[in-house]
């Protein structure tokens, strides 16, 4: 796929001012949510074009794998089994489209409130030889029962049902109250980026020397971070040696991030953002840059106030020195998991971003020109009315889908003949 084109601040505005880009395919809300069904679901991707046309797109089966309790994260071992975070604290095997009933042993107690607990997981790209599984989790507080701290944790996996030598690879140092993620991404040269969200609303701690702000360049919260594998920092980070500011931050002014992939032809790390009321963000996060949380926003406070400071044209969304996104949501869909599709069992699919949403209750499909411009986005799966968590193309080519619900399933989506 060519690379991406921002587009400019004055297109942005226009895009803001009728509520995004390609908002004409996306629908409100599913209503409530209904049960999975226990059998095959079949669905059509056919799309609403201009004025109403029908864009065709390929019928597929999904299916359905349940057992599952709010998962977060998948990882596909070599063997074709999955691996699944549930936020509870648990890491769950998938194996022939059934879930083992035991858990893997071995994680550490994690704090389960406020939407933390367990979040993301994935497989060091030297696997096969090191074992290595990496997940990441909030930290209990040691006596107070509503704070923890977000870490990176590594272990090795023995090929069955256990972690061993697990150890807290990089570990936040202020403790948090509000909701927040903590998603990991590795890089093509297997350095890890960690996106570590601004706790919202963050209760006031007696002693915080450092205030936990997306703006701030000594707390990692509000950041997206660069790690060795190792957990330390690499040489090259962009604020290596910059005094006042934290070694391991690789891009500031960052919300909440809940999903991260890769381009596949550039190596670029795309990053989906949350916003308040509207501006959810896809962002090309890119070395020392500020992504501009608080300071600028294309959504508005949950009191209806605009958010972040006027910029120089008079917007709350635009400053001097601050990213703009390469693709904002108006209303809130709650972005989260994406991945780029690079298999052959979807032609039509192919160099498509598939994103996951939670108040959506979809899946949504990016297509891009050949000049890599966004051109359309196109709602799948909104029939099943589930909160969707995480978005991957497995191994084999086809795609893969968590369901952020209490109970909680792995859907596999197959092209139809």
């Amino acid at each position: 796929m060519p690379v991406s084109v921002r587009p400019s601040i004055v297109a942005l505005l226009a895009v803001a001012a009728s509520a995004s880009l390609g908002a004409q395919t996306q629908p409100p809300s599913s209503g409530p949510r209904k049960p999975l069904p226990d059998g095959p679901v079949f669905l059509d991707s056919t799309a609403r074009g201009p004025n109403g046309t029908q864009i065709p797109g390929p019928k597929f089966k999904v299916t359905i794998t349940k057992g599952l309790e709010r998962p977060y994260a998948m990882a596909f071992l070599p063997d074709g089994r999955i691996l699944v975070s549930e936020r509870a604290g648990r890491i769950r095997i998938v194996a022939n489209g059934a879930v083992d009933p035991t858990p893997m042993s071995g994680v550490p107690a994690v704090l389960n409130r406020n939407l933390r607990g367990m979040n993301d997981l994935a497989l060091h790209p030297k696997f096969s030889q090191n074992r290595w599984v990496y997940f990441t989790y909030y930290k209990p507080h040691p006596t107070e029962t509503d704070a923890a701290t977000a870490v990176l944790a590594r272990a090795t996996y023995d090929g069955a049902h256990g972690l061993s030598e697990v150890k807290d690879v990089f570990v936040a140092d202020q403790w948090v109250t509000g909701p927040s993620s903590a998603k990991m991404q590795f890089a093509p040269d297997g350095r890890i980026y960690l996106a570590l969200g601004i706790p919202i609303p963050a209760r006031p701690r007696p002693n915080v020397v450092q205030p936990i702000d997306a703006q701030n360049p000594q707390s990692v919260y509000g950041k997206i971070l660069r790690l060795n594998d190792d957990g330390s920092v690499p040489a090259d980070n962009p604020f290596v040696g910059k005094a006042g500011h934290r070694g391991e931050i690789y891009a500031l002014g960052i919300r909440n991030s809940m999903g991260m992939a890769i381009h596949p032809s550039t190596g670029e790390l795309w990053e989906t953002e949350n916003g308040p009321q509207g501006g959810d963000e896809i962002n090309i996060i890119k070395p020392g840059r500020n992504y501009g949380w608080p300071v600028i926003s294309y959504g508005r406070a949950y009191s209806g106030d605009l958010v972040g400071e006027t910029g120089p044209v008079g917007s709350p969304a635009v400053k001097d020195g601050m990213e703009q996104p390469l693709l904002m949501w108006s209303p809130s869909p709650a972005l989260t998991g994406m991945t780029f599709y690079t298999g052959d069992k979807f032609p039509a699919w192919k160099d498509s971003l598939f994103v996951g949403t939670l108040i959506g209750e979809y899946v949504q499909r990016v297509v891009f020109n050949l000049r890599g411009l966004p051109t359309r986005r196109d709602p799948l799966m909104g029939e099943l009315s589930q909160r969707i968590r995480d978005v991957q193309q497995g191994p084999d080519g086809l795609l893969y889908v968590l369901t952020d619900e209490d109970a909680g399933a792995l859907l596999r989506l197959e092209p139809l003949p």
